[in-house]
């Protein structure tokens, strides 16, 4: 894996026991952060989680002290979801409750499929597996995105480490 930035390392190791304590429901960690716990080479401005609406309403309530009121998310016609931004130490976390991406078949619900465990100074950081992430950046469409999918695309082990010899 590539080095953890300071400042997610930071961040995670402040964020996750908290999720691992008042998330009922199975939540990740997804976006450049995502990304990045699987060694990709991209920068990291903040940490997104993808959780359950009714687990974003407890945190909101929780964390209510560290909101960032004043922050909007962009992209608004593109995703929704139960959101908020909160100020952690070291990155700012975004919430997004039942986050749905809209398309050419309208909303849809934005699911991060089959997840792994990364370590992280003895916590499990769970992301979303290494082609499971290029779908997600693949179809989120944009140029951050499409940048994102391709240093994941670089992180592919080739099908097969020895040289293919044909006889005759």
């Amino acid at each position: 894996m590539s080095h953890v930035p300071p400042a997610l390392f930071v961040a995670l190791s402040e964020l996750v026991p908290e999720l691992y304590v008042h998330c009922a429901e199975p939540w990740c960690v997804i976006g450049s952060a995502g990304a990045r716990m699987l060694g990709a080479e991209v920068a990291v401005t903040d940490v997104d989680v993808l959780l359950s609406r009714a687990d974003a309403a407890a945190l909101m309530a929780r964390w209510a002290e560290w909101r960032d009121t004043a922050h909007a998310p962009a992209d608004g016609d593109r995703f929704r979801s139960h959101f908020a931004r909160f100020r952690f130490p070291g990155l700012p976390v975004e919430v997004m409750g039942d986050l749905e991406l809209h398309g050419d078949a309208g909303w849809q619900p934005v699911s991060p499929g089959k997840l792994v465990l990364v370590g992280l100074a003895g916590l499990a950081v769970p992301v979303p597996a290494l082609d499971e992430q290029i779908r997600l950046f693949e179809s989120f469409g944009r140029d951050k995105d499409r940048v994102r999918a391709a240093a994941l695309l670089a992180l592919r082990q080739p099908s097969s480490v020895l040289p293919i010899v044909a006889s005759s």
